[in-house]
């Protein structure tokens, strides 16, 4: 890295180490999503009341239910329904994940594409996270599609942090060099510090280590190969890399050849998926 990215990579490495950097904490509306999920009595009215809280999340759940991945013979129209549909778990995953996307703004219109930027591809990566889970990996689809909204939550005390120091607005590449080198932990101390499941926590410091070599498949080789499935046809230095030699591909049972049938029998369905998960 150049200098200025290696100086700014050193103080927030030394902000993260010293507990000067402060960590977002969750949204209102996702932390009252948790402790009604959490609730013995949780019912898909009960869950339906809280996540109608906020308008536009209750129109993801609908626009979700109505996808191909859930789509039934009757047309969703109500929240209640969408959950019903869905299941309480799922739906509760799904809101906590989407919710979060009031975090993603910022004051500075540079930041704020950015962060809009980061936002649309996680919700590509949560989409085709959730189809490989279940087509492939056996794990559950709205575990994979939280993992995949929150691979990149690492971005958000740099970008907090770019804000404030407005002499890295003007240098984009300086800015994501001091990303991609440092928002992986970051990510898996934020979600820790939220008490997410581990399995669930570890993806973001995980997701780019294609040296890794997890027994069976689990959510960060979900994300992994999701992330990888965003990139094909662009110029992205991941693109450039001998995809059969990165064993999450082996774990999920995926030829990661172009001419792969398993994931082009599945184009459709992958599309579909990441449309459900955009705005």
């Amino acid at each position: 890295m150049p200098n200025l990215a290696e100086k700014i990579h050193d103080e927030l490495t030394s902000a993260v180490s010293n507990d000067e950097l402060e960590l977002p904490t969750l949204p209102e509306v996702a932390l009252r999503i948790r402790d009604e999920a959490e609730n013995p009595n949780v019912s898909a009215l009960s869950l339906a009341k809280v996540i109608a809280e906020d308008p536009g999340l209750s129109g993801r759940m609908i626009k979700v239910a109505n996808s191909p991945m859930y789509r039934g013979a009757q047309t969703i129209e109500d929240l209640n329904m969408a959950i019903s549909r869905v299941g309480v778990e799922f739906a509760s995953n799904l809101a906590t994940g989407m919710a979060m996307e009031q975090m993603f703004q910022a004051t500075s219109d540079v930041i704020d594409r950015k962060l809009r930027q980061i936002w649309n591809h996680a919700s590509a990566v949560a989409g085709i996270s959730a189809v490989l889970a279940r087509r492939f990996a056996g794990l559950r689809p709205d575990q994979a599609s939280l993992a995949g909204l929150t691979h990149v939550i690492g971005v958000l005390p740099i970008l907090s942090w770019a804000e404030d120091n407005s002499g890295m607005l003007g240098d984009s590449m300086t800015l994501d060099r001091v990303i991609d080198s440092i928002h992986p932990a970051l990510g898996t101390m934020i979600l820790k510090s939220w008490e997410f499941p581990e399995e669930i926590a570890i993806v973001p410091s995980q997701y780019t280590n294609f040296e890794r070599t997890a027994p069976a498949a689990d959510y960060a080789d979900v994300v992994m190969v999701a992330n990888l499935q965003t990139l094909i046809g662009s110029q992205h230095p991941y693109t450039q890399l001998d995809w059969s030699q990165i064993q999450a591909f082996h774990n999920l049972g995926i030829d990661p050849s172009p001419e792969s049938e398993a994931l082009a029998d599945l184009a459709e369905e992958l599309a579909a998926a990441q449309d459900a998960f955009k705005a």
